[in-house]
């Protein structure tokens, strides 16, 4: 019995190949759908997309082309060919605004570009053009069943962002670009108010300050002193109890000893 089932799946597959290979030298349009349609049912995707490549410059106009185009698009996304997936997905959104599938497909559209996004540490234009693809989604289908998974998606990319602006302003203060690292970390805390790395922000742009000053030439001295007490005050305003109070603490005792001087 063993042996009739196996050779009976052999012989399955070998028909399928057989009409797969058998489709994409047919000029019968009808019978090649009709094949892409069974290979995309069965789970075989890329070999669906190459007969939907070839059935789709001339079934656009035709009653099945909404049909072709969702598979076609749902194809890419299902073999992780995500510029394509987007492209695809966007293309039946303009092409069928009425369909069925038409949120379904807005929504894998951007969040296909959304998986093009990479590690925060590279590039992030990706990152912003999924943004902006998600923002457009929640935009045009307020109501969207999809809304949460949109914004959940939102939120992780935001966050790539996040860490990259912080990582970017730590770095000025590590290679002491400290007037670089001040402007670098103001406008990551006006830009991400909310972040969970404020506290860090915070003193590392103190820590930038009080390096400027104490390094400065003595007509500049004691107004960057000065900006940096005001750092120092902002970091214990935020968090009096802050992870980096003792060594906040010890640079601010030099800030006052060294502002004495102009006291006088």
């Amino acid at each position: 019995m063993k042996k009739i089932v196996s050779l009976l799946i052999v012989v399955a597959l070998f028909c399928s190949c057989s009409d797969y290979q058998k489709a994409l030298k047919n000029e019968d349009v009808a019978a090649k759908f009709e094949v892409a349609t069974k290979m995309y049912e069965s789970g075989k995707y890329n070999k669906a997309i190459r007969l939907f490549e070839q059935l789709a410059p001339t079934y656009r106009g035709k009653p099945q082309a909404e049909k072709l185009f969702y598979m076609f698009s749902q194809s890419y996304y299902k073999t992780k060919q995500y510029y394509l997936a987007g492209y695809q997905f966007e293309s039946f959104v303009s092409g069928y605004p009425r369909s069925e599938k038409v949120q379904e497909c807005a929504y894998l559209g951007a969040y296909s570009y959304s998986k093009l996004s990479p590690v925060y540490s590279l590039d992030q234009a990706d990152t912003v053009k999924a943004l902006e693809k998600l923002q457009a989604f929640i935009d045009n289908y307020p109501n969207s069943e999809y809304i949460p998974e949109a914004n959940k998606t939102v939120q992780v990319l935001n966050g790539k962002l996040e860490k990259k602006a912080y990582e970017n302003a730590k770095g000025y203060n590590t290679i002491s670009d400290y007037k670089s690292a001040l402007v670098a970390f103001d406008n990551f805390i006006a830009d991400f108010p909310g972040t969970p790395f404020k506290e860090d922000a915070l003193f590392y742009k103190y820590d930038s300050a009080y390096k400027l000053a104490i390094n400065s030439v003595p007509s500049k001295m004691e107004e960057r002193l000065n900006i940096a007490k005001t750092a120092y005050a902002n970091l214990i305003k935020y968090k009096s109890d802050t992870k980096y109070k003792k060594e906040a603490d010890e640079m601010n005792a030099r800030v006052e000893t060294d502002l004495q001087k102009y006291t006088k």
